[in-house]
């Protein structure tokens, strides 16, 4: 996500890749190659009364937890060690990010037909990452070379205008859904990649401000968002867009461009301080200690705006 001028955009990201196996979707003949201790309130909110079974006040939600749920088995995944989480950024750069080593490999340059930047990124278990610009448009990008496809989506669609993204399995049927979060009208939605068709669940509540999404294997989905001067890391209902957990992060601000993704039971967050030190910082949050740690950054000049990881990731 990015703020630039007197606007403040959100953005968002779900990726999938391959370190030693994993497949990884080409995409069709003739696309161009590529040259190259957390404490505090959370949102002081309180749950209309025309929705009763919904918790009444945000400051009163439980903490994240993210521990592995044991009935749940991943399909259609191998060698989950091996994914990675992939950035996209303000200048047009796909990079990979492997959690273990904390090292950044670029894939190259998206050449995108699009007269705006990048605001979010998403990508499925077969290495199809989608990006959406500022300008609402949607296009298919590979996580092997960087490669960019127009799609048929059409912006604007119930008012999505822009938005964060992440995919989360399906209880149903194993698959994995892209989830959507609105900057313009505070909903979720989802996205069919087949129809190009968004549908808006429902407005998120308590309200999440500047959402990011990422989503887990076994169904979970999670939002990183703006409160106050820090942020937070919360999980969402996805039948009904009700925040049900929440762990306040009052010392990682957002800033001028952020993202984020879960990997192997902790959450990466991506965020630049500012426009004044466009550095990207790379931030692990481990739910299971409440550990928040600087682990690594991009060179100045770089901002990412989209991070995540396939639901075939480690959980």
């Amino acid at each position: 996500m990015l703020v630039g001028g007197a606007l403040l955009l959100a953005r968002g990201l779900v990726a999938c890749g391959s370190r030693t196996g994993l497949l990884v979707e080409e995409l069709a003949d003739g696309a161009p190659d590529v040259a190259s201790e957390p404490d505090g309130p959370f949102i002081d909110s309180t749950i209309p009364d025309a929705a009763p079974d919904i918790l009444v006040e945000a400051d009163a939600l439980p903490p994240i937890d993210v521990r592995v749920r044991p009935d749940v088995i991943v399909q259609g995944c191998s060698d989950a060690g091996a994914t990675q989480i992939y950035v996209i950024s303000e200048q047009n750069e796909l990079f990979a990010f492997y959690p273990p080593t904390l090292t950044f490999t670029k894939v190259g340059t998206i050449s995108c037909p699009s007269a705006s930047m990048p605001f979010s990124m998403a990508v499925d278990r077969k290495g199809t990452a989608f990006v959406v610009f500022y300008d609402g448009t949607l296009y298919r990008v590979s996580t092997a070379t960087a490669a960019c496809v127009a799609t048929p989506f059409a912006a604007g669609q119930a008012g999505f205008s822009t938005f964060g993204m992440g995919y989360s399995t399906n209880a149903a049927d194993g698959g994995d859904t892209l989830y959507v979060a609105s900057d313009s009208t505070g909903e979720l939605g989802t996205i069919d990649t087949t129809s190009f068709v968004l549908r808006a669940v429902a407005p998120f509540q308590p309200a999440l401000m500047t959402a990011e999404l990422t989503g887990t294997g076994d169904g979970r989905l999670f939002a990183f968002s703006t409160v106050g001067n820090g942020s937070a890391v919360s999980q969402v209902d996805k039948s009904n867009a009700n925040v049900i957990a929440s762990t306040p992060l009052p010392n990682v601000p957002q800033g001028a461009g952020w993202a984020f993704a879960y990997w192997g039971g902790d959450f990466y967050l991506f965020t630049t301080p500012s426009t004044m030190d466009p550095t990207s910082h790379v931030t692990r949050f481990r739910p299971s200690d409440g550990s928040v740690t600087v682990v690594a950054e991009l060179p100045p000049g770089t901002t990412i705006v989209g991070a995540g990881v396939s639901t075939c990731a480690p959980q």
